[in-house]
């Protein structure tokens, strides 16, 4: 699979399939495993799909500038043949990473969510658009919409896309869309771009 990484301590990555045209998932790199598999799966409601252990880095940098163990774990709201996954990239004896200024943080939608993370004592920040920003172990950032009825479709969660910083929208439009042949969505507001490959599909929201 093509993947497009970005090149920063806080190292985040899309990747996406040619023939089938979809965003697969998003990369994390993370220094506390137990305390962020447990944010995941006990706040957010994600499930541990699969789970693979190296004794050795990733010659294409899959890890980061690291030689040594590593492991990579997916997890997600449902399969990745067709779900949006989140992959947690965590290096062996790295306790923390300076993040950059290129990620605003991860949309998602699901039932239970915020109520989870008031009881585990974490800091629910509302945002006025209906969402309110809980922080994964690390400082990423997530925005959570609450479905509107318990018996919708996505009741179970659903990653609905995430937000990048760019300097210039121009160009980032002429990579994403031109190069990469992703659609530019209609209705965003001045300053922000959406694009998806199929409707349906999990977004890229970029923010000048």
């Amino acid at each position: 699979l093509p993947r497009f990484t970005e090149n920063r301590a806080s190292d985040c990555s899309v990747a996406m399939t040619d023939s089938m045209r979809r965003a697969l998932h998003y990369v994390y790199k993370i220094g506390d495993r137990s305390a962020t598999l447990k944010f995941y799966t006990d706040i957010l409601g994600m499930k541990v799909l699969r789970h693979e252990e190296f004794d050795s880095g990733c010659e294409a940098a899959c890890n980061g500038p690291y030689d040594g163990k590593w492991s990579k774990t997916m997890i997600g709201y449902g399969a990745e043949d067709d779900h949006f996954v989140c992959e947690l990239t965590y290096n062996y004896g790295i306790s923390s990473y300076k993040q950059g200024n290129s990620l605003v943080g991860l949309c998602v939608r699901g039932a239970g969510v915020l109520e989870r993370a008031r009881v585990a004592g974490l800091p629910v920040v509302e945002q006025g658009d209906g969402s309110a920003r809980i922080q994964a172990p690390g400082g990423y950032s997530f925005f959570v919409q609450v479905p509107p009825t318990a018996g919708h479709d996505d009741a179970g969660g659903v990653v609905q896309k995430v937000v990048l910083a760019s300097s210039n929208l121009t160009k980032t439009v002429a990579y994403w869309r031109d190069l990469l042949g992703m659609t530019e969505m209609a209705g965003s507001p001045p300053g922000v771009t959406r694009l998806s490959y199929a409707q349906g599909q999990a977004v890229l929201e970029f923010r000048q």
